[in-house]
């Protein structure tokens, strides 16, 4: 394995005589088997070799990860010979990050005591997903909220009976002065509410934690707006028009979020059986209360997803439409589908009270206003059952669609 990481003897030589030979190269025949390109490979051998140096590591052993970490510090401030430096300072992250992934594929790396709520959150999480049928965002975020208040109160407790008021109070209070925004600390307390509440109804905690929990006062109306105008949609897409896997991507993405108001989730869920090419419609899965919504398929949206397809999407066994740019493939995680917009909206001056993905969906539904639809046509195009925004999503009428969808592609050329 080794032999094919460089043409050059000097660079084979120096991994050869490094510690721990093979077990470098088992990882390495994982990461290729795993899809991961030669370059990728490559790169994470050099990386081992540094690992292997700094921990001296001679045999393997169990590895803590806070030593991991106090030697990517030292391999960031090393300047000798055995390392080419490419800035005044390197970054341990990827280092960690590749010691870590290494020494757990070998079974290596030491694990932190588990937090004593592990069971609680697991069960937390079950019952929003099958009971209360929230949506995988929803979850997600009321999930790690309250999972960061319970790994704060774990350090000082390991049972939920002593919790208190005051112990929210104090969590609270640290984070606001740790820098938190009022908005960020209102999400978290609504978070605690409906955890508080379940955790009250399994008798885990003392009642009426959650009616005590009061989100501070947010000012309605800030003057920063919500949504994008629509010139700026029309600057954001054509920030996409390049040729560049990165620009082909991000231009369909951008169209089906800013033409039909789809939430990031569900663009990320989009399957490849869900367009129907010769009838010019796609499904979607609403991510709220579950449901079918079917669109039809306008000309420049249907254009840019094959453009996509055919000269950039990664071949693999995944049957999402979006899939990440590195292996293991799999459906666009949040972390890039934000990036695809809230980057190219800040590199673009739009100012906006939250960039990414949701302000398009906002955006979409002003247009629509703009152009003359009624509440009810943006409710439907949108998914609502009502104007209110709440219900169960259903299929719509294609023809109906087709006309409130006209609406929002106004411009956009």
């Amino acid at each position: 394995m080794i032999e094919t990481i460089s043409p050059w003897p000097s660079v084979r030589l120096r991994h050869e005589s490094a510690p721990l030979l093979k077990e470098r190269e088992q990882y390495l025949i994982h990461l290729l088997q795993q899809g991961y390109s030669r370059l990728s490979v490559r790169n994470t051998a050099a990386y081992l070799v540094h690992v292997v140096r700094v921990m001296n590591m001679n045999s393997m052993r169990l590895v803590p990860p806070r030593e991991i970490e106090a030697a990517g510090q030292s391999w960031a401030a090393y300047e000798g010979p055995l390392r080419k430096k490419v800035s005044p300072r390197g970054s341990p992250r990827v280092f960690v990050q590749v010691a870590q992934k290494w020494l757990r594929f070998h079974g290596q790396l030491e694990t932190t005591p588990p937090n004593p709520f592990h069971r609680v959150i697991a069960e937390f999480i079950d019952a929003m997903r099958s009971v209360r049928g929230l949506a995988p965002d929803t979850v997600h975020g009321y999930s790690s909220r309250a999972f960061g208040f319970l790994k704060w109160f774990g350090a000082r407790y390991e049972s939920l009976e002593h919790v208190s008021l005051r112990h929210v109070d104090d969590f609270l209070a640290s984070k606001r002065a740790a820098g938190w925004s009022i908005r960020t600390i209102a999400s978290q307390c609504q978070a605690l509410r409906t955890f508080f509440r379940y955790a009250e109804i399994r008798g885990w905690c003392a009642p009426g934690l959650a009616l005590g929990i009061r989100s501070p006062r947010i000012p309605k109306y800030d003057g920063r707006p919500k949504a994008p105008t629509w010139a700026e949609v029309r600057r954001l897409i054509e920030s996409a028009n390049g040729s560049s896997p990165s620009d082909l991507r991000a231009k369909a993405v951008l169209l089906l979020l800013a033409i039909y108001g789809l939430r990031s989730s569900e663009v990320s869920g989009l399957q490849l059986s869900d367009f129907d090419w010769r009838s010019e419609i796609f499904s979607v899965k609403r991510a709220k209360r579950g449901g079918v919504q079917q669109y039809p398929i306008q000309y420049e949206v249907g254009e840019a997803i094959i453009q996509y397809l055919q000269k950039c999407r990664k071949r693999c066994a995944s049957r999402h439409v979006f899939v990440s740019k590195n292996p293991p493939y799999g459906p666009i995680r949040p972390g890039p589908m934000w990036q695809i917009v809230g980057l190219r909206m800040r590199k673009l001056g739009i100012q906006l009270e939250h960039v990414g993905p949701h302000s398009l969906r906002h955006g979409c539904a002003t247009r629509l206003l703009q152009k003359g639809a009624s509440l009810q046509e943006i409710a439907d195009f949108l998914g609502h059952r009502d104007i209110k925004s709440i219900g169960i999503y259903a299929r719509y009428d294609i023809r109906s669609l087709r006309k409130v969808a006209a609406f929002s592609l106004a411009g956009v050329r």
